[in-house]
């Protein structure tokens, strides 16, 4: 069975949306405002892209990566590996060519399928709904969190709020960097 791993950027709260400037969002570009860049605090971003072997992506992020991550030196390595996007919406029309195979996944049953395949771990960036969905459905195996010392707010948040069991972490990695972001690296006990 294949890992399923969540990567995010988070706010104290748990706000996802917009790390990076995206518009019509009112704190649009948290991650780089105010915040002093330390690169040994991103090291696991590399770290993803070396141990990965599929990248997992909502609709939303998808379109959002798709014309920009192909042409980035600092995530060539995701250019050649199998891509699959969850979307009822999206048409094979709309998937950016030369960016390596592109699947498109119609329900989180698919996704459940895509992990009994052979097969290394494969890697969800953004995608907040579609990473609260996963989570909900005890998909996911593995979150990456870059907690960044904010409190913003209004925004998406990485979990839902839904009414459900507990879901007990396990931390297997963690450290704190002079800037304030904290890595945490949790495994999903089941």
């Amino acid at each position: 069975m294949r890992t399923l791993i969540s990567t995010a950027f988070v706010s104290l709260d748990g706000v996802v949306e917009a790390p990076g400037g995206e518009p019509g969002y009112r704190n649009s570009g948290w991650t780089f405002k105010d915040m002093e860049f330390l690169p040994e605090a991103f090291e696991i971003k590399g770290r993803e892209q070396e141990e990965a072997t599929a990248i997992l992506l909502g609709r939303v992020s998808y379109e959002a990566f798709s014309p920009v991550w192909p042409g980035m030196e600092e995530f060539a390595a995701y250019k050649p590996m199998p891509k699959y996007v969850v979307s009822t919406t999206l048409g094979e029309e709309a998937l950016v060519p030369g960016w390596g195979e592109t699947t498109i996944l119609r329900s989180l049953d698919e996704v459940a399928a895509l992990k009994e395949t052979e097969g290394g771990p494969i890697i969800m960036h953004g995608s907040a709904t579609l990473n609260r969905a996963l989570s909900d459905a005890g998909l996911i195996d593995r979150y990456h969190l870059l907690v960044f010392p904010l409190l913003l707010g209004a925004g998406k948040r990485l979990f839902s709020d839904a009414d459900k069991d507990t879901q007990k972490l396990r931390l297997v990695e963690h450290e704190a960097y002079a800037n304030g972001v904290q890595k945490n690296v949790f495994d999903v006990v089941r």
